[in-house]
């Protein structure tokens, strides 16, 4: 039996047929095959990058850390000269345990965390101050402050760190000239204390701009009229900044904290720039400082790698663990 629907109710058979003779008709999967195809073909160079520039080099760095070059042979032989092997061997973990009983690379890690523990907050405050300060509405010059607050993120590591290093120095620092000039004591920015100061310094001024960015960037998207009805329920710009917009930023301040850790995890040119400057820096400050030394003045690559796997593990570990305990302090459950 014939069943039609509701559509075709009042038409003629033929008519209906026609109309679905009509219909084009559809090639089930080609549609589907043809999406992922070209799904493929976006991501495919990426991907290329990706393997290319970071997991083979990842996968090179591993492979180097079990390795280690020996030398043998030397002796002195009667009637011609001395013959020196060099042959790379594998020594399994042995390059890992090497590194775990460094004292260098221990104590660099623990000037690493201490100048972390200087950098990452004061950098997030600087940022958070300087978004909200951006988004209140009577704050004029907004367009040029943000240009001005952001610029210094765009000058390289390496120029700012000489750019800071030059006003650091005894002989021509302006700021021990503004100390003298008024009776005030002229400040040794690489003294051993000060030092610290002065590294924490040139982080906090190239970072803070790409947070503020980020941060402000969150405020734009939250819609104008929360902030009304706060406003008409009586709340000034400091409550309206503290109770509405603060908690609204908690996703992009997780995003800026892990950012920041991760940055100050790879501290490498600040205190690498200012050492020909003083003397208070050794080769092993930092552990990037380290890993340098051993690979680039001990021509010692294989230690130097295990080295780099140590601290991209710890690098990592580290980062996962900021992230769960600032996302779950700052989001909850969710």
């Amino acid at each position: 039996m014939a069943t039609y629907s509701t559509a075709s109710a009042g038409k003629t058979p033929a008519v209906v047929s026609a109309t679905r003779a009509t219909r084009p008709t559809r090639r089930r999967g080609s549609g589907h095959r043809t999406s992922r195809v070209a799904g493929y073909g976006f991501i495919g160079p990426a991907a290329i990058l990706f393997i290319g520039l970071v997991l083979i080099p990842i996968g090179y760095s591993v492979y180097l850390s079990t390795r280690a070059l020996r030398v043998s042979g030397g002796g002195r032989k009667i009637g011609g000269a001395a013959q020196v092997r060099r042959s790379e061997v594998s020594v399994g973990l042995g390059n890992y345990r090497d590194a775990f009983h460094d004292s260098e690379l221990v104590h660099s890690l623990l000037r690493m965390l201490l100048i972390g523990l200087i950098i990452v907050p004061i950098m997030l405050a600087l940022a958070t101050l300087f978004a909200l300060l951006l988004d209140a509405p009577r704050t004029r010059f907004a367009n040029f402050s943000r240009l001005a607050i952001f610029l210094p993120y765009a000058v390289p590591g390496v120029i700012a760190s000489l750019l800071w290093g030059f006003m650091y120095l005894p002989s021509m620092s302006p700021f021990r000239y503004a100390a003298g000039s008024v009776g005030l004591p002229k400040p040794n920015f690489f003294g051993p204390t000060a030092i610290w100061g002065s590294v924490a310094n040139i982080a906090v001024w190239g970072g803070v701009g790409f947070n503020m960015v980020v941060l402000y960037t969150s405020l734009r998207a939250i819609p104008n009229e929360l902030f009304d009805a706060a406003r008409i329920d009586g709340c000034n710009e400091f409550q309206v900044a503290r109770r509405v917009k603060l908690p609204l930023m908690r996703p992009a301040l997780v995003m800026t904290t892990v950012f920041s850790v991760i940055a100050t995890l790879q501290i490498f040119n600040e205190p690498f720039t200012l050492r020909p400057l003083t003397n208070v820096l050794p080769t092993t400050w930092m552990p990037l400082m380290s890993i340098y030394t051993t690979a680039f003045v001990k021509n010692d690559i294989y230690a130097a790698a295990a080295t780099s796997v140590v601290l991209a593990a710890g690098t990592l570990l580290v980062s996962l663990i900021a992230l769960r305990l600032v996302q779950s302090r700052a989001l909850g459950d969710s």
